[in-house]
């Protein structure tokens, strides 16, 4: 076979589940390239992330569930299996800032994300124009007075375009309830605050108000509550008492940029398993 298997695993912890998948693996002749595993205190949840060889792995892609359901059946398992040649469609959605589209499509084209991108959706036309270098469609879609309207539009197109998750890439609007659970913990955000600080609009200026010695950006998925979505990744950068709020806002984009690139390169990598509202991330 020409890809490699990744499987997900969430499940209660108990004894003998590294051994009971090993053995599943084993049965079928699979080499394990990769395997990490982790268990929750809090939630007492047993994680893994498992990369299996395909070269001469005994199951297809149309046989591996049938297979593997009945030991997932027997430890309560949540998992998913995902192929190291069907790369994710992501689609990104932007209002004006740039930063991190400009980033992300640079990545992209320099092979650092492996996705497939589709299309790009903005509630201004602005960026056009950084679309069409990349070759990628870009749709203007105004939100005006029917907010239900645009994002059924944009849904519309999400569907269309089979698209499996969603970046905001600065994108300056509070999604609704029916548009997030379109994409459970499929729609990453970056939020220029580290967050639990500072959540909502213009964190930049509430931190120099406040004084902060350190500024941060937080990836994390999307949920019905306002910037308060399982964790991706985080990074800071330290300031001063001489830094005024465009000095915040320039480092900050800095830091926003380099976040979202690396949660959204996890995502893609089936890196980042949900714990409630925290999640593990096996780098």
């Amino acid at each position: 076979m020409g890809y490699n298997t990744r499987l997900l695993i969430s499940c209660p912890d108990k004894k003998g589940l590294i051994a009971a998948i090993s053995q599943f693996i084993a049965m079928h002749d699979g080499n394990i390239l990769s395997a990490d595993q982790y268990v929750s205190e809090s939630s007492g949840r047993f994680f893994m992330r498992l990369e299996i060889e395909g070269a001469g792995f005994g199951l297809e892609r149309g046989e591996f569930a049938s297979a593997f359901a009945p030991l997932a059946r027997r430890h309560g398992m949540d998992w998913k299996a995902s192929y190291t040649d069907a790369p994710k469609r992501m689609a990104v959605l932007v209002s004006r800032y740039d930063h991190c589209l400009i980033d992300l499509l640079w990545r992209w084209d320099a092979g650092e994300l492996e996705a497939e991108i589709p299309l790009i959706v903005s509630n201004h036309p602005d960026l056009a124009s950084r679309a069409q270098v990349y070759g990628i469609p870009f749709h203007h879609l105004p939100i005006g007075e029917n907010k239900a309207q645009q994002e059924g539009e944009m849904l519309g197109l999400l569907d269309e375009h089979e698209v499996d998750f969603v970046v905001l890439a600065r994108y300056m609007q509070i999604l609704t309830p029916k548009f997030v659970s379109a994409y459970p913990d499929r729609i990453v955000n970056i939020h220029h605050s580290f967050l639990p600080a500072f959540v909502g609009a213009d964190p930049y200026k509430r931190a120099h108000d406040r004084g902060v010695k350190t500024i941060g950006a937080t990836a994390h998925y999307v949920t019905e509550d306002l910037d308060a979505g399982p964790i991706v990744h985080q990074d800071v950068a330290h300031v001063t008492h001489r830094d005024t709020v465009d000095d915040l806002v320039r480092l900050g984009r800095e830091v926003e940029r380099r976040v979202l690139a690396r949660a959204v390169r996890w995502h893609l990598e089936d890196r980042v398993l949900v714990d409630g509202n925290r999640t593990v991330v096996f780098e």
